[in-house]
Formats: C-alpha cells, structure tokens, sequence
C-alpha cells in the first residue's frame, strides 16, 4: 500500500518541488543578497526604515480591510439566504451570483468602471471609494461561496430547537447561525484580504494612482531590481503566513468550545 500510494502522489509532490518549493527558494535567495550575489539583510532594513514603503504596506493593508469587511457584509446575508432561506431554485440563485466570476477579470471591472463613470463623472474625484467598490465586486463570491458551504452544512434540527425554544430569528442568527459558520467566514476572509492586498490591476483600471504592494513589487522587477521585489515578496508571504495561522487558530479554538460544549 506504501509504494502504490507513493507512485500516486509522485506526480504532485514533483509539481510542489518544481512549481512551489523551487521558486520559493529562488525567492528567498534574492531577498537575502545584494545585486552582487552577497548575503545581506539590507533589503530587509531598507524597507523598514523607508517611510514611503511602510506607508504603501499600510494603506495595502487598510484598503485590504476595507474591502474584506464591506465583502462580509454583503455576504452573509446573501449566503444565509441561498442556504437557510428555502429558496425554491436556492443553487440556481447561487449560481446566478457566481457568474460573473466565469468572465474575464479585465472586461468585467471595465464594465463597472463605464457605469461608475456613468454616474460620477470623473473617477478620480473618488479614487478609494471607487477601488473598494470594484474589488468588492471582483472578491464578493469568493467571499460568499465558503459561508454558503459552511451554512448549507448545518444541521437543521439546531434550528427547529432553537425555535422550539422560544429564540426569535436574530438570536438563531447570532447564537447558532454565525458561531458555527466562523470557519466559512474565516476562509472567506483569506480569500478576499490576501489578494486585495497586492491586486493593483483594480486601482489602476479605476485610476487610483496610490501604491499598494503589487505595484510596488511590480515597479521593483520592471527595473530589473529583483532583490528588492523578492524581499518584499517574502515581507507578504510572511503576513500572508501570520494571517494563515491566526485565522487556523481562531477556528481551532472555536471548534474545540463547540466540541467542549
């Protein structure tokens, strides 16, 4: 059973070694040297004392919030719907909302962005508003698709018992519905905060000329500076690690007072 496992996941552990770990590794080696090939962590002190940069991490950061709150939200209610709203053609509703994720990226925020300019005019009197509201409309079914599947996946005599029991719609919400779905929310929320952080295509498409790391790791390589883009590379895979495993943590905690309970 060993070997025969083995010769099945051979294929995927060569594609992680030549596609993941490989190119990590590529990474790492120019985040951690110089343009001569030396180890340095100047790179690193570079971007932690450079004002500029921290404040492109930081409004990367705050604009990535945003867009994940206002996604949330949107969501839930959407999802708590399509899945505990006995909808007749509940999947059909679903998959409605999914749609515009099967066109292309560009030609759907260039469609948003004719109606913005429709009703505002000039988008550049509203650069950030109108970045948040493209992005939202890009990552909201990322964000609705794991709360929908957490939802679908309770049991309904929780429902029906706390019914029974006296508790009015929003207390079900509140005490059943939402504690048990934090692990859909929880994967919601990477899906849609770790992009938002580097997807600088929205904010030029709806000319918002603010940086936010995407485009300053972009900037870097288009100079052929890869040591600087490699590093701040590897700045956001360890946020994007910090999230990852406070959000895993959050959940493992729920779930052991859910089982403790």
């Amino acid at each position: 059973m060993k070997k025969s496992a083995w010769k099945f996941s051979a294929p995927y552990v060569l594609f992680l070694v030549l596609f993941v770990v490989l190119p990590l590794l590529v990474l790492c080696y120019y985040a951690f040297t110089n343009s001569s090939g030396q180890p340095t962590l100047s790179n690193f002190i570079g971007f932690f004392t450079n004002t500029r940069a921290l404040s492109t991490l930081l409004y990367s950061i705050w604009i990535a919030l945003v867009t994940t709150l206002v996604s949330l939200i949107l969501a839930y209610p959407t999802a708590y719907v399509l899945a505990r709203g006995h909808l007749r053609n509940g999947d059909v509703w679903l998959v409605v909302l999914v749609m515009p994720m099967w066109i292309n990226f560009t030609l759907r925020v260039t469609a948003l962005k004719e109606i913005l300019s429709l009703i505002e005019g000039n988008l550049a009197f509203h650069p950030f508003l109108n970045s948040i509201i493209a992005m939202t409309y890009d990552f909201l079914p990322f964000m609705i698709m794991p709360i929908y599947t957490a939802l679908t996946k309770l049991d309904p005599q929780l429902f029906e018992a706390a019914s029974d029991l006296g508790a009015t719609k929003l207390r079900t919400l509140l005490k059943i519905a939402i504690p048990l779905s934090i692990p859909g929310i929880v994967s919601g929320i990477m899906m849609v905060f770790l992009p938002a952080m580097t997807n600088y295509v929205v904010l030029d498409m709806v000319y918002n000329s603010t940086y936010i790391m995407g485009s300053l790791i972009g900037s870097y390589f288009n100079s052929y500076d890869w040591n600087n883009g490699a590093m701040i590379s590897v700045v956001l895979l360890l946020l994007i690690f910090s999230v990852y495993s406070l959000s895993s943590k959050l959940v493992s905690d729920r779930t052991q007072k859910g089982g403790g309970r």
